[in-house]
């Protein structure tokens, strides 16, 4: 049942868009097997703003077609926000009266905008990667689908889940001593165990930007929130920020939201992406943004624009040839130089941190960490998912980004061995299909074939800490700490200072 959540709850529902301005309306479409539910509504862990109670449950007809279409369910209940109510993430919590204890909560989340700018930085949630790894109503991104909508319920787990610590982790850290489960095993125990999808610790709140806000509320850092399609539907959501970031598991953008993120960062603005596998994919969205289209693995022969004028919105990877806009431009590196690290025939036995190269980095700042110093290795701070780039040694034995196109004025920091994974290198319990194998496919894209140099030339790769300049010395700063799983390492007294000069530094 774990593998198909859809209705596994007695109660679901979506909200009509992902974020709102203070004031506005929220439609929730809801579905519910029992007949009365509730509704509470809080910003994030805070006290409930408002609730509603007694409500009729009705269990619509839910299309076959709900995972590339959506639900098409009426509006179940609105909600009012208020002009009082601050940016943030919204947390919805459906109730099914006399359900069993197990199915009786359901969950839907909206973002409200700041209504005006303040001195935080903004931080826009990876909702379009959340899209893709959901596999409610049938099929994801990653189980046979080319599109994927946002009018449905978001898989279990991926907003709330019960917190283990390291059993719903991608990349777990092993004790001292012990073998890395690199089959994922204990993973996939946990995930049935509770009823949770394969994807549910990919992508989502609870998986990635909940660790970030957390530490950030911590140690006193507010912040603005938007989501990924604001970048392109409200593309002022940028203006007046100094700092915009980006965290956990950012894979998908849309040309508009990239143009948007670009254009801010060309005029000055600076951006953060603590996140691995950043901007990897390429997709589309219907004319009224619910709807996201990516053929991935199969876009070079099935997507429809492939030989016509508009090729280059191709939904496969932002680096392919026929797209010709490799992501490195921006945040300074890419997949194709390294995607997976601690996670099956991926580095599994690796560190787990960053070994640092340029110690006299404003990034290391009061540190006290020098040359060959590993960082956040205690914690996996390098592990699941990363960014890498194409390596060179300069003469005085540092790192620097050496393919051609690399974005101006990147400066590497530290780094972390990683891997493209071919098939059968997959976690035995998280098999991949035969036509999702990174390695084959990656060499194929970029090199035209896969004879064994072409495999050779993605099989080994890094993950990096850098800064570059993608626009020249007029345009802002981009700084990427390349990998997933930064954020479960925030509790290292190293890694929290870093991300903290981060902020600090960028939103001045």
């Amino acid at each position: 049942m774990a593998d198909d959540v859809t209705h596994y709850d007695a109660v679901e529902a979506y909200c009509d868009r992902l974020s709102y301005l203070p004031g506005e309306a929220v439609n929730l479409h809801t579905w519910c097997a029992v007949e009365r539910y509730g509704v509470e509504v809080r910003r994030w862990n805070g006290d409930v703003l408002w609730a509603a109670d007694d409500l009729p449950g009705v269990a619509h007809p839910t299309p076959e077609n709900a995972d590339s279409h959506g639900c098409d369910w009426p509006v179940g209940v609105t909600i009012p926000t208020s002009m009082d109510w601050p940016s943030g993430m919204y947390l919805v919590t459906l109730h099914a009266h006399g359900a069993s204890h197990l199915r009786a909560y359901g969950y839907a989340m909206f973002v409200l905008r700041a209504k005006q700018r303040t001195g935080n930085p903004l931080l826009v949630l990876a909702t379009n990667t959340y899209n893709a790894y959901n596999n409610w109503g049938g099929r994801s991104l990653y189980t046979g689908g080319h599109q994927v909508s946002f009018d449905r319920p978001f898989g279990r787990g991926m907003l709330v889940r019960q917190h283990v610590d390291g059993l719903d982790r991608k990349s777990p850290v092993a004790p001292p001593g012990h073998t890395p489960d690199t089959d994922g095993y204990a993973y996939q125990e946990y995930r049935n165990e509770h009823g949770y999808p394969g994807y549910m610790s990919s992508a989502g709140w609870w998986t990635y930007e909940r660790r970030f806000v957390e530490w950030a509320e911590r140690n006193g850092i507010e912040l603005d929130y938007a989501v990924s399609s604001d970048l392109a539907d409200h593309p002022e959501v940028v203006d007046g920020y100094r700092l915009v970031m980006g965290v956990g598991h950012d894979e998908y953008w849309s040309a508009a939201q990239r143009d948007g993120i670009e254009a801010y960062v060309k005029g000055g603005g600076n951006y953060a992406s603590l996140s691995g596998n950043t901007m990897f994919w390429q997709v589309r969205f219907d004319e009224g943004g619910r709807d996201m289209t990516a053929f991935k693995y199969n876009a070079h022969r099935d997507d429809p624009v492939v030989g016509t004028a508009d090729e280059h919105s191709m939904s496969g990877m932002w680096c392919d040839p026929l797209v010709g806009r490799p992501e490195w431009r921006f945040v300074g590196g890419g997949s194709a130089f390294g995607l997976y690290a601690r996670f099956g025939q991926a580095t599994p036995r690796a560190a787990g941190g960053f070994t640092v190269y340029r110690d006299d980095h404003w990034m290391l700042d009061g540190t006290g960490l020098r040359y060959g110093d590993q960082i956040g290795s205690a914690h996996g701070a390098v592990g699941y998912e990363v960014v890498g780039v194409r390596l060179g040694m300069d003469d005085y034995g540092l790192p620097y980004a050496a393919m051609p196109d690399a974005a101006p004025h990147t400066v590497i920091v530290g780094m972390a061995p990683a891997s493209n994974l071919a098939e059968g290198e997959y976690p035995a319990s998280v098999a991949a299909s035969d036509d999702q194998c990174d390695l084959e496919f990656v060499a194929e894209r970029l090199y035209g074939d896969i004879s064994t140099d072409s495999l050779r030339r993605v099989r080994h790769g890094n993950a990096v800490m850098l800064t570059c300049k993608p626009f020249g010395d007029a345009g802002g700063t981009v700084c990427t700490i390349g990998s997933t799983d930064w954020v479960y390492a925030l509790d290292d007294t190293m890694v929290s200072r870093i991300t903290e000069n981060v902020v600090t530094h960028l939103n001045r």
